[in-house]
């Protein structure tokens, strides 16, 4: 079993730690931590990427320039 949790640091308390004890019990886990990057921000620090999504979002804006993917392609 695998959990993912994205939470502010200031949020950890004694609660939290009672509720990963009792989803995993006596078994042993692991706990990854990491800095959480909005990847939208990451993505507009290139100007090309920056300039491809809102380019993309003026496309969805104006109903143009789509492609329509189903399920069965």
């Amino acid at each position: 079993m695998s959990e993912i949790y994205r939470l502010k640091a200031s949020e950890l308390d004694a609660n939290f730690l009672e509720k990963i004890k009792s989803q995993f019990g006596d078994r042993e886990i692991e706990i990854f931590v990491s800095e959480f990057e909005d990847e939208t921000e990451y993505l507009l620090k290139s100007e090309e990427n920056k300039s491809r999504l809102l380019r993309a979002i003026e496309n969805v804006d104006k109903n143009q320039n789509l492609v329509e993917v189903t399920f069965d392609d």
